[in-house]
């Protein structure tokens, strides 16, 4: 009886909106304006009406971040300037949206197509208007933080432009780059770790600049980021491309389907990335909600719940917010006014294991290359192949030395359950890493999957000196060649 009741005074409320509306318009010497798309712009359901109060009620903000240089890290770019283009079109101004990129694809001469950036096989050029706010050597961590708490002086390089949010406004940040257990990477070392990230947005919290933020996260291992750590009550709601302890794909890579067109030799694209920025572009973000958004994408990333070169899609942090619509934090494009909020059609995409993408590079570029090119080509693939096998055997003999021949392997890669964060003390996580580049090289963007390894050792609380003399021995003599460590080169 009371919804019945309440139904009938909104149906009298419309009525007179509607009524009201077209006398005013007949007093005018007119009929009412209509909408081209033949319904009145002044009806408004209750909850229509609220959530537009909620957009005009401050600013979108958005940070776009690339963790990558390199043409073989094509997608990564691509990945970026394909989402300014989606914010772009949704009505987000370039003095609210922050780019970090290397910048130096588009101009590559690997790029078969100078000065574009595509990001799918029939896309449009997605690097045209895109801000070069940090490009270079100013594309770090310490720039990335000073830009998200809107600390101008704490910058190096750049445009200057940081995100001056304030109470009302809402913050998008996308991030798409290598990764690995508790750290993403960055063009320029030192990477990206969780911990830290973490406590920023505490930070960024407690100075009480933002209303709410979305961040979604490309990379391997990037529920690493925000497992056990990110709280609830910050009114960030995250997700990222896989699980804590899996690897993320690219997509649209030569050899896959869809593959890209014949004179490409890298992926175009990252499948989470590409799911939820297509998907952006075929509804209407005013109908559809961040969670109706987060399903379709786990489900196409996942490859239709086959997880045949696909991963799992997580989520983190307030999920309060997941029922508010996407338009929100991405802007509204008008000319989707009429795609649905909730259709699930979409094509199979295959994808390739992030850390093997940069292989089909080196092995398409080598197939391609002129007899005077093709020894170099070559030279690279081999000693990319040697450093990953030094790397992966060196970390195995580390945990067979410190931890025995029966379990060392075990425990040395072993990850612990959902919910619990990657390590409990993560400056030792920092030093041991550094300790192991030290004596046995640089991790490079494979290695990075290895960061679990010194997680473990912290867990179990070995000592320092014994760490050192385990590393020495199990690298101590070894030829790495171009991958030795230096002061300022470390990873983390």
């Amino acid at each position: 009886m009371v919804s019945r009741c309440i139904r009938l005074v909104l149906v009298v409320l419309v009525t007179a909106v509607v009524l009201s509306y077209g006398g005013a318009a007949a007093a005018r010497g007119g009929s009412g304006q209509r909408w081209r798309w033949g319904w009145d712009p002044l009806i408004r359901s209750p909850v229509d009406v609220e959530e537009e109060a909620m957009a005009t009620n401050g600013t979108r903000w958005a940070v776009l971040v690339a963790g990558s240089n390199g043409y073989g890290n094509y997608r990564h770019q691509a990945d970026v300037c394909h989402a300014y283009q989606v914010l772009k079109k949704g009505g987000l101004k370039d003095e609210n949206i922050v780019v970090f990129m290397y910048d130096d694809i588009a101009t590559s001469d690997l790029n078969p197509r100078p000065g574009v950036i595509i990001n799918s096989p029939k896309g449009d050029n997605v690097y045209e208007g895109v801000p070069k706010d940090y490009i270079g050597n100013d594309v770090t961590v310490d720039n990335l933080f000073a830009v998200l708490l809107g600390d101008k002086s704490s910058l190096k390089g750049g445009s200057g432009k940081v995100v001056d949010s304030k109470a009302d406004d809402r913050i998008f940040l996308f991030y798409s780059d290598h990764g690995g257990p508790g750290v993403l990477g960055m063009p320029n070392t030192p990477h990206l770790v969780a911990k830290d990230l973490v406590d920023v947005l505490k930070k960024k919290h407690a100075m009480g600049t933002y209303k709410e933020m979305v961040i979604y996260l490309e990379a391997c291992e990037s529920g690493s980021i925000f497992e056990g750590i990110l709280p609830e009550d910050l009114n960030i709601y995250a997700t990222t491309a896989s699980g804590a302890q899996e690897n993320s794909y690219g997509t649209y890579c030569p050899g896959t389907e869809p593959s890209p067109p014949s004179e490409y030799i890298t992926c175009l694209g990252d499948l989470y990335s590409v799911a939820w920025m297509e998907d952006s572009e075929t509804h209407n973000l005013k109908k559809e909600s961040l969670e109706e958004q987060f399903n379709k994408v786990k489900k196409r990333t996942s490859n239709s719940n086959t997880y045949n070169s696909g991963s799992h899609v997580m989520e983190y942090g307030t999920k309060d917010i997941k029922p508010e619509k996407v338009y929100l934090y991405l802007g509204f494009d008008p000319e989707t006014v009429n795609f649905p909020a909730n259709q699930l059609h979409f094509d199979k995409m295959e994808g390739v294991n992030q850390r093997d993408a940069d292989l089909i590079f080196l092995w398409h570029r080598y197939k391609k290359s002129s007899e005077s090119r093709r020894a170099e080509a070559l030279r690279e693939i081999t000693e990319t192949l040697a450093h990953r096998g030094h790397l992966d055997s060196s970390i195995d003999m580390i945990g067979m030395l410190l931890f025995g021949p029966q379990n060392g392997r075990l425990i040395i890669h072993s990850a612990r359950g959902p919910g619990m964060s990657l390590v409990d003390d993560w400056e030792c996580f920092k030093s041991t890493a550094r300790l192991f580049e030290k004596h046995c090289g640089l991790l490079t963007q494979y290695g990075m999957k290895h960061m679990r390894a010194f997680a473990n050792i912290c867990n179990k609380l070995v000592e320092k000196t014994k760490i050192e003399e385990v590393f020495i021995a199990a690298c101590g003599g070894k030829n790495i060649g171009p991958y030795g460590a230096f002061e300022g080169s470390y990873s983390v």
